[in-house]
């Protein structure tokens, strides 16, 4: 595939008005988002970008953070700039064919599931893995890396090239094995209708799966993309009973820390059950299953859309990172140093 020009505006940094996370902030307080193209191993240029921590702080650790399917970076965000105000420098990107990474798939192209992780994913892995060794160098200590993965974005990274060896510590946020025998009562039917029917039968009226069937954060999904998910969700194991990706998987050979968080009324995409099977597939790993509900919270419902939205942040995403931080020697460095 021939490479996308890179235009001014796309390699330019935000302005600084948009780059501080909160204006009142003085200028060494203030978290810098600047937007940065994230070039894949096609040539591809998907849209992306960098929060960095205030200058007063420092890089302390590197974060990717993986998107739901069809679910737009910009939903990240605020998530993204309170993990930039611990330390880290966190890289967010947007699928192509999604939001602000639409025109990199071109017209009358298509994509799947298994691209978004080899070549999508693969390329922020190894831009955020190069950020973190520069920072490396500049500081003269090993800094660790986290990868962050709602729904999707936690569970095909195991087909992510490098991920096994580069990543130090997945937290997994209703990422899940998404095969609808891991549903039950009627969210298995639901489940089964999704699979079986919704999906395959949008695509072929539409061309692709719309947004509105997918959730409220979601965009358009890509045919192809659409009739994977469907193929893999009638299908034991999901992604992991696909004999096609038998040789890619590396999930059993992840060594380092994986955090999988469920929602307990995430009933229709992340049910317990599913994000226990995921577990199990990170043999080598040290893993720790955690849910949390809306009651932990005080709220009337989290569900799995919920975690990264702003107003729920103050309570979950301390929640969410204390213990993989306290279990990650990389990452607890970060903070014995802050």
């Amino acid at each position: 595939m021939t490479s996308l020009p890179i235009t001014p505006a796309e390699a330019a940094p935000l302005p600084i008005a948009m780059a501080a996370a909160a204006s009142h902030d003085a200028p060494d307080l203030a978290v810098r988002v600047s937007a940065t193209p994230l070039r894949c191993n096609d040539g591809r240029l998907l849209a992306a970008q960098w929060f960095e921590p205030p200058q007063a702080l420092g890089v302390r650790a590197v974060a990717v953070i993986g998107s739901a399917t069809a679910v737009p970076a910009s939903y990240y965000r605020h998530f993204a700039e309170w993990l930039a105000r611990r330390g880290y420098a966190v890289l967010s990107f947007d699928y192509r064919g999604i939001a602000a990474s639409r025109e990199a798939l071109r017209p009358g192209e298509d994509v799947r599931l298994r691209d978004w992780a080899r070549v999508d994913m693969g390329a922020a892995l190894h831009a955020a893995d190069r950020r973190r060794c520069e920072a490396a160098a500049v500081q003269g200590r090993e800094l660790g890396l986290l990868w962050v993965g709602h729904s999707l974005g936690g569970n095909a990274v195991g087909l992510v090239p490098g991920f096994a060896s580069k990543v130090d510590a997945l937290l997994g946020v209703a990422a899940q094995v998404a095969y609808l025998g891991h549903w039950s009562g009627l969210a298995r039917l639901q489940a089964w209708l999704f699979f079986h029917l919704m999906l395959p039968g949008a695509v072929r009226l539409f061309g692709h799966a719309p947004g509105r069937l997918l959730g409220p954060r979601a965009e358009d999904l890509p045919g192809a993309a659409a009739l994977e998910w469907a193929a893999w969700g009638r299908t034991p194991g999901f992604l992991f009973g696909d004999e096609s990706l038998a040789r890619e998987r590396s999930y059993d050979r992840f060594t380092g820390v994986a955090h999988l968080w469920s929602i307990t009324d995430d009933h229709l995409f992340g049910p317990a059950a599913a994000v226990d099977a995921l577990a199990g597939e990170f043999s080598a790993a040290r893993v720790q299953r955690h849910a949390v509900s809306p009651a932990d919270l005080g709220v009337g419902r989290i569900e799995h859309f919920g975690p990264f939205r702003r107003d729920l942040g103050p309570g979950l995403w301390p929640r969410l990172l204390a213990p993989i931080e306290a279990a990650t020697p990389r990452l607890a460095l970060r903070l014995h140093s802050a």
